[in-house]
């Protein structure tokens, strides 16, 4: 009795696990369910969305989209076909199209991809109407980019096709399809690329479309990429990007009240047009080939630059922070600064007269900062522990680092500390004079320009800046990342900044920067001359200095900070003075003053350039480049 109860227990028990089993595979599992894409007769279709549009900060349009056609291919239904009437009509080898057909029959033979990307708009209507002869083939509408103002192209990035590299990480994309591959369109790629949507087409035993499949019940809507809207000021970067006409270099300007790039600008640049369709693959190699004016490489982010002058007003406000001076302070200079049984000249044109911290800044005086500099490092018992407590105020200013912003590109630059220079000194005995360079921002000091764009930002706000961002809006809700809301402090005292800011003023006032003054706007900022150097086939060659300027407006309460870079641009007064003083002038009050002075720096930075400046750089490079040979 016993084991028949056994054996009914049992038989019942199996009974019960194969029902649960059955009734989950039915009911919760959905790998078994019937999938249209694996019935023979459907074919499917992807439904591309429109890409976000994107705006500048007052709504204007920077990037919209036109429609474009794909030739697609659906390998298992492709049938026997005049290969060599196809290839004419697509205007392709017969090479080409057996190595496109294998490239999609290997991404798979079931699902779609594009055979031939952006067929030119006069070959659309015709080919269409061929298409009947060649099964597994069919045309598909989807948009490229169109740039109505044809501008910051450094900014935007491109569109790319997706390839077998970027399928392997993301599943959502299918093989030719178009992704950002720099710039926003990289950052905010999956804001801007909406999802795209599917239909499921039965076929017939004849391999004809016969409808929906189901009547559509699997079918979905493409949902359109999100509008976004930049922080940029798209007039004032268009501007920026013609005041650097041939000229080499990088401009970045900031609102300091809330770390807004308002210009990020990167010369050569090029059209953004270039890399929009099937010339894109022609104009890419022609431009990432360029190793010359190097179009491809945002200067504004990746170029690294010794600061020069402009770099001084750090150490000014770390020495006033550290105690080692004062405001009044006198030191002298001599035609530059003795040291070591070197001299680091100086054209500040004082000789034997006591200079202060006012007249150093405005007079950009290289004895004043570096014995500023050397006070600085000498405070503490060792060379090691001076450069340590310098670096760490210097990179309070965000240098040095990646500073967070929302753009793909960037280098870090350098702030020196005790251990680069173990490195470069393994055996010891260097000292604050050994680095003295760093006084007057030269050295083994990179930075970029945004960087030091950020540097003016936290200047203007007296000892605080926000994170440079370029993303302001995605579609109409303001964005509120603490990322970008949140202040970051630097290590300086908030009065210490006052007397350091009215020397900045007086350099329009009374020093360097005073032929790019502009009358009604209180500006603050600091010219720079950075020495060029180049290493070739080993050998160090110096060549025509950078133009560098730094500001600031108005003085209180301001609305703009900026920084320019100008490469082999003589001296800061010459090209990245008026520069500045010109987008500071346009920012604030719309317009350019009537005056001839303020006409004749326009009609300057506008119409001239440093192509001949350029030209004899290389023609020496080359010319060392093969006497090395």
């Amino acid at each position: 009795m016993q084991r028949k109860l056994l054996l009914y227990l049992l038989i019942i028990s199996i009974g019960v696990i194969f029902i649960a089993r059955l009734f989950y595979l039915q009911i919760f599992e959905d790998k078994h369910r019937k999938n249209p894409l694996n019935n023979s007769v459907v074919t499917t279709k992807y439904i591309y969305p429109d890409r976000g549009y994107i705006y500048d900060r007052n709504r204007k349009l920077i990037v919209a989209n036109q429609s474009s056609y794909d030739v697609m291919v659906i390998p298992k239904d492709v049938e026997t076909l005049d290969t060599l009437e196809f290839c004419n009509l697509l205007k392709i080898t017969k090479q080409d199209f057996i190595k496109k057909y294998i490239r999609a029959k290997n991404y798979s033979p079931r699902i779609p991809s594009i055979f031939l990307a952006q067929l030119a708009k006069e070959d659309y209507a015709y080919l269409q109407e061929k298409m009947y002869k060649y099964k597994g083939f069919y045309i598909q509408q989807r948009f490229l980019r169109q740039y109505p103002n044809n501008t910051s192209a450094n900014v935007l990035g491109y569109l790319s096709e997706a390839d077998e590299r970027l399928l392997k990480k993301d599943k959502s994309y299918n093989l030719g399809e178009l992704f950002g591959y720099q710039g926003v369109e990289k950052e905010y790629e999956a804001i801007l690329r909406g999802k795209k949507g599917v239909n499921f087409i039965q076929k017939n035993r004849f391999n004809r479309e016969i409808g929906a499949y189901k009547d559509g019940i699997y079918d979905t809507l493409p949902i359109p990429g999100k509008n976004i809207s930049l922080t940029l000021d798209i007039e004032l970067q268009q501007y920026a990007e013609r005041l650097m006409y041939n000229k080499r270099g990088g401009i970045v300007a900031i609102e300091p009240s809330s770390g807004e790039i308002l210009a990020l600008v990167s010369t050569p640049s090029y059209n953004p047009d270039m890399l929009v369709g099937r010339k894109r693959s022609r104009n890419s190699v022609l431009l990432f080939n360029d190793t010359i004016k190097q179009p491809m490489l945002d200067r504004a982010l990746q170029a690294q630059y010794p600061p020069g002058s402009p770099f001084k007003v750090i150490n000014a406000l770390i020495a006033l922070q550290e105690g080692v001076i004062t405001p009044d302070s006198p030191f002298f200079c001599y035609r530059g600064y003795r040291y070591a049984g070197r001299i680091m000249k100086c054209h500040c044109g004082i000789v034997g007269s006591p200079i202060t911290l006012d007249r150093g800044i405005y007079k950009s005086c290289n004895s004043y900062f570096a014995n500023v500099y050397r006070r600085i490092i000498e405070k503490q018992l060792s060379p090691s522990e001076g450069i340590n407590v310098w670096s760490n105020h210097v990179k309070s200013f965000g240098l040095g680092n990646f500073l967070g912003y929302d753009l793909p590109a960037g280098q870090k630059g350098l702030i020196p500390d005790s251990k680069v220079y173990k490195r470069m000194y393994p055996n010891g005995g260097w000292r604050a004079v050994t680095t003295i360079s760093n006084a007057i921002g030269q050295g083994e000091i990179l930075t970029t320009p945004i960087q030091l764009a950020n540097m003016t930002a936290a200047i203007a706000n007296r000892g605080f800046y926000y994170t440079p961002h370029i993303l302001k809006k995605i579609n109409d809700s303001i964005i509120t990342n603490e990322k970008f809301t949140k202040p970051k402090y630097t290590t300086i005292d908030a009065k210490h900044f006052e007397p350091v800011i009215e020397g900045l003023f007086n350099v329009f006032e009374l020093g360097t920067g005073r032929s790019s003054k502009v009358n009604g706007i209180e500006i603050c900022g600091k010219t720079g001359t950075a020495e060029n150097f180049k290493r070739i086939n080993g050998e160090r060659v110096q060549f025509t200095d950078h133009s560098i300027f730094i500001a600031f407006a108005p003085k209180d309460n301001p609305k703009i900070a900026i920084a320019v870079f100008v490469e082999n641009g003589y001296w800061g007064a010459r090209w990245a003075a008026p520069i500045t003083s010109l987008m500071i002038e346009k920012y604030i009050n719309g317009f350019i003053g009537k005056s001839a002075r303020r006409q004749n720096a326009e009609k300057k930075m506008l119409t001239q350039g440093l192509e001949e400046e350029y030209s004899k750089q290389l023609e020496i490079e080359n010319y060392i480049a093969k006497k090395e040979k």
